[in-house]
């Protein structure tokens, strides 16, 4: 599903600039975890979390950085995603979605204890701009619950599913809304070896990476752009690093 960008999309940082194109979600996972983990369990899985070591510094001003970014998860596939990820010492962002969550907590905790930084991407995964204000604050609010409950902390960025967001959108945000520069249209082509001749061929310094690691293609594919990228130079940050922990108010990069 793919849907275009509404006329009340904001131009107002004229830093930044909108890439056409926009990804949809595809099929979101919502199987559960075959257990839940015990209070205790969670307890020691959020302390590791806060405790994981710290990616080394990254300078993306001396360096060529990319930022990956995974929307619609946690799922099943997930916890393959940080094995390959780990393997190349590499951090991402994960922009989640609050109903997966609830469904795969020790998978997001996973994923904050190795390092990786987590985005809101809405509850249910609805089109924010046909939402009341209301609605839109809930989608945003029942979504940083979830995530805190099962690490501890509020994500600092939002990403509007299908990239759809107008005023009233980044206003209930209340934080930078992330955008992307290259769409590896991952959720419609689900083939491995097209989505990483995408992403590799596309990726400029400074570039935002859409994948979506629900979908098992995606998670196969990364391993070849991983080592691709690693060839050419590319440092493998999260979305906050790779604008020196202050991204600006809109994402909007031009790779």
């Amino acid at each position: 599903m793919n849907i275009g960008m509404r006329r009340g999309t904001s131009r107002a940082i004229a830093a930044v600039v909108l890439t056409a194109g926009l990804g949809g979600a595809g099929t979101l996972a919502t199987t559960p975890e075959p257990a839940q983990a015990s209070t205790a369990e969670v307890a020691l899985s959020v302390g590791a979390a806060a405790e994981a070591p710290a990616a080394k510094p990254v300078d993306c001003r001396r360096v060529k950085c990319v930022a990956l970014t995974f929307d619609d998860g946690p799922g099943k596939y997930t916890d393959a995603l940080l094995r390959t990820l780990a393997a190349y010492d590499a951090r991402a962002t994960f922009f989640v979605v609050g109903q997966n969550v609830a469904a795969y907590p020790g998978a997001l905790r996973r994923t904050y204890a190795a390092g990786h930084e987590i985005g809101n991407h809405s509850w249910s995964h609805p089109d924010l701009t046909r939402l009341s204000a209301a609605s839109v604050r809930s989608q945003f609010s029942r979504t940083d619950q979830a995530i805190k409950a099962a690490i501890g902390i509020r994500p600092k960025l939002v990403r509007p599913p299908y990239g759809a967001f107008d005023t009233t959108v980044r206003r209930q945000a209340g934080r930078p809304v992330v955008m992307w520069s290259v769409d590896t249209l991952d959720w419609r082509y689900r083939n491995s070896a097209r989505v990483a001749r995408k992403a590799v061929k596309a990726v400029r310094p400074g570039s935002v990476i859409l994948f979506h690691d629900i979908h098992p293609t995606t998670v196969r594919a990364i391993p070849k752009v991983l080592k691709a990228l690693s060839k050419r130079g590319y440092r493998f940050v999260t979305v906050s690093r790779l604008f020196g922990g202050s991204p600006p108010r809109l994402v909007y990069s031009r790779g």
